[in-house]
């Protein structure tokens, strides 16, 4: 799987599951969607990405090679 591919996953499980707490839990976790949805709009303007480094530090492939 791709860095991108990768980075879609997971940005749209951190959605997923922050709209689920925020409509079972509590409404604040709706502050962790709009971090996540201002990130994803920040890095298509700077071309940098918060995510992008960790998955790159913790050992993951640059923009378009697959992972393992």
């Amino acid at each position: 799987m791709s860095i991108e591919r990768m980075l879609r996953l997971i940005a749209g499980l951190f959605v997923m599951v922050s709209v689920a707490l925020g409509w079972f839990v509590h409404p604040g976790w709706y502050l962790f969607t709009a971090f996540v949805g201002l990130n994803l709009f920040q890095s298509a303007f700077t071309n940098w990405c918060p995510m992008m480094a960790i998955l790159r530090a913790g050992g993951f492939g640059k923009s378009g090679e697959t992972a393992g």
